[in-house]
């Protein structure tokens, strides 16, 4: 493994198995193959747990980190049982077209990387799953998105994850009385204030 690929890695991994811990709580509750991942930078944590994995990111460090196969392979077999599956690394803006087809993947994963919500859902398939946080606000972009339904909610307790699916009218009530809109949600570009929230949501596609 190069000292570059090891040093970036330690970099993102930094709460060590924080990320894995958080994808195997979703693939307890899920049942995925494919996924994508946009503005992934180099969190490779989701090749721990799924198959078939697209990471999408125009850092200029990302292709150095995923040109070093071996030593990014070596990362992912290390937390697996098997060495069967694929890591797909592209190079690019995600609010460009990808060269994914439409309606291609189980999962996609929206976190910390802007409204990857508005420019990616073309990609997730019909009934597959948005897991999304709102740091940025694409969790509040989606919970108005008349092409998904909340259906679940990623809690965290002293660094472990749960998936819950009860009580969810709860969320996204804000506690101010304002519309939540589009157009507030893109100029805030960070979360609303509501009366309760979860580290990360789950959405399904149903259009």
């Amino acid at each position: 493994m190069d000292d570059a690929t090891a040093k970036l890695w330690a970099t993102q991994d930094r709460h060590v198995g924080d990320r894995e811990r958080l994808f195997r709580a979703v693939a307890d509750a899920l049942d995925v193959d494919t996924v994508l991942y946009p503005g992934s930078y180099v969190d490779i944590a989701p090749s721990m747990i799924f198959d078939h994995v697209t990471y999408v990111d125009n850092d200029k460090r990302f292709p150095k980190f995923f040109s070093d196969q071996a030593g990014v392979r070596e990362i992912i077999s290390a937390q697996r049982d098997d060495d069967n599956f694929d890591v797909n690394p592209i190079h690019a803006d995600y609010t460009t077209d990808l060269p994914i087809k439409d309606e291609a993947v189980d999962l996609l994963i929206s976190l910390y990387a802007g409204f990857v919500s508005e420019h990616c859902t073309r990609y997730l398939k019909v009934g597959g799953t948005l897991l999304v946080n709102d740091s940025h606000g694409d969790a509040s972009m989606a919970s108005i998105d008349e092409r998904y339904e909340f259906t679940g909610v990623i809690t965290s307790r002293d660094s472990h994850y749960r998936f819950g699916a009860a009580t969810l009218g709860g969320y996204f009530i804000p506690k101010r009385d304002e519309p939540i809109t589009v157009e507030r949600v893109r100029d805030l570009g960070r979360t609303i204030g509501y009366t309760k929230s979860a580290f990360a949501y789950l959405f399904t596609r149903t259009s």
